[in-house]
């Protein structure tokens, strides 16, 4: 059986590190994208001939381009894509900056648009279930936490992509699935302030931040045999907070 490859995007994260982990262990060699070159050597240095590190930015779809080509010259192709690249700005409405806006929206959106333009022919060359995971937010669809309205919007775009790509490639045997976490312990914690920390991990049912091996559990699932079932879906995850 030939090898199953992997694209990772912000692999060198606290989110793209945990997948990386998960993905490897099941077999699947993992090419990460990221900006970060040390991040990145910091993987490779980890996992050795299962990784390929490849330092890009993914908001330039040129560079995206050459990476995919890197990819598929050197592991022969690609199975799944796991857009996991973002990040959240955290300017309130109605002092949002222009150039945050379309920042965030770059960031968000368009890195997982050009991958997927990137990912798609690439699959289709290649036989059995393949896989699109985009990593969403709970952002896109609880309105009570502080989530600011370009990060809510740009992963209820993701989203939107997701069911898109599900129906265009459901016979074509691409899977396309996104995941919506909502508080998860990464670096991204960083930019928010203590109270504001505070008051939204207060809203978890469990009292506590999910961690990103959690989130990479299911990232592993829907990459797996028996995610084959699966397309055009959000998973939501917040321990049931938001049920009404």
């Amino acid at each position: 059986m030939a090898d199953r490859i992997a694209i990772i995007t912000g692999a060198a994260g606290g989110m793209g590190q945990a997948f990386t982990r998960a993905l490897i262990a099941d077999g699947i060699k993992v090419a990460g994208f990221d900006i970060d070159p040390a991040g990145l050597d910091t993987l490779a240095g980890a996992h050795g001939e299962q990784f390929l590190g490849i330092t890009v930015d993914l908001t330039d779809p040129d560079a995206v381009k050459a990476a995919f080509y890197q990819v598929a010259a050197t592991f022969g192709g690609v199975d799944i894509l796991v857009n996991n690249a973002g990040t959240c700005f955290m300017s309130q409405f109605p002092n949002i900056p222009a150039d945050e806006f379309q920042k965030q929206m770059a960031l968000n959106f368009s890195t997982a648009f050009y991958c997927c333009q990137n990912a798609v022919p690439l699959m289709l060359a290649r036989g059995g279930v393949k896989k699109i995971i985009n990593i969403s937010s709970n952002g896109a669809y609880n309105f009570d936490v502080f989530d600011p309205p370009p990060y809510r919007a740009s992963k209820a775009a993701l989203d939107t992509l997701t069911k898109d790509l599900a129906r265009r490639y459901a016979t074509d045997k691409i899977c396309v699935n996104s995941i919506a976490p909502a508080m998860t312990e990464t670096p991204l914690f960083g930019v928010l302030s203590e109270e504001v920390l505070a008051n939204a991990v207060a809203q978890m049912p469990h009292g506590t931040a999910m961690q990103p091996d959690q989130i990479a559990g299911w990232v592993s699932f829907l990459a797996g045999p028996m995610g084959d079932v699966s397309s055009g879906n959000v998973f939501i995850l917040n321990q049931g907070r938001d049920v009404r």
